[in-house]
């Protein structure tokens, strides 16, 4: 059954969880809140809300280099303390999140970075395409805005799925590492260079280039 927006947002509110946290929990029980709620609490996410609102400014800015330097990655990950910044599971987290930008290179962090503009613009485009393809005007509309998250998955980081587990969002194993870990973590902003960006050249696959550099 489909989710509506509403019980989304009354399960967001309940238990605090992301947005995509709440609807996944809900496509997962049915459509039952009361369910939902309970099955974000086993998975800590709730417990992960409310740890969110806590000053984060420890952390790493971590480096990332792919292929000999074609690709290079800066990202800055902030937690509550120092001690947490130099525990392994922090590191591995945040090269992880270095690893991700290098391999599926999202624009934004989350979903509120996208200029307005270009979001509109994107909006025009989307209708001009979907009226272009025949389809009806009164589903336009619809067909626009399933587009629109569409653009959020491929653009934004916390929305993309995590390129060793794609069954997670990046959201959703940022929840469970502040869960594991006990403190807020922020992923802050990122920096990502590409040898020869913006020039023509032969397009690769770096998702399976940066799985195969890292051995996964």
């Amino acid at each position: 059954m489909a989710v509506s927006a509403s019980a989304v947002k009354e399960l967001r509110e309940r238990t605090g969880a992301g947005m995509l946290d709440c609807k996944k929990a809900l496509d997962e029980t049915g459509g039952d809140i009361q369910k939902a709620a309970e099955l974000l609490r086993e998975k800590g996410l709730s417990a992960a809300a409310n740890k969110a609102g806590r000053v984060a400014t420890e952390g790493l800015v971590e480096s990332y280099i792919h292929g000999g330097g074609r690709v290079g990655v800066l990202v800055e990950v902030n937690c509550e303390t120092d001690f947490v910044a130099k525990t392994d599971q922090f590191r591995a987290f945040v090269k992880d999140i270095a690893m991700q930008i290098a391999a599926v290179n999202p624009k934004f962090v989350r979903r509120e970075e996208v200029p307005a503009e270009e979001l509109e613009k994107e909006r025009e485009i989307l209708k001009a395409q979907a009226l272009n393809e025949g389809k009806p005007a009164h589903i336009v509309d619809k067909m626009v805005d399933g587009r629109i998250s569409k653009y959020y998955e491929e653009n934004c980081l916390m929305e993309q799925a995590f390129i060793k587990d794609p069954d997670k969002t990046i959201s959703t194993l940022l929840n469970e590492k502040i869960s594991t870990i006990g403190e807020n973590i922020s992923i802050r902003r990122f920096a990502r260079f590409e040898l020869g960006e913006g020039l023509e050249k032969k397009q690769d696959n770096f998702v399976e280039e940066v799985m195969s550099q890292a051995k996964l």
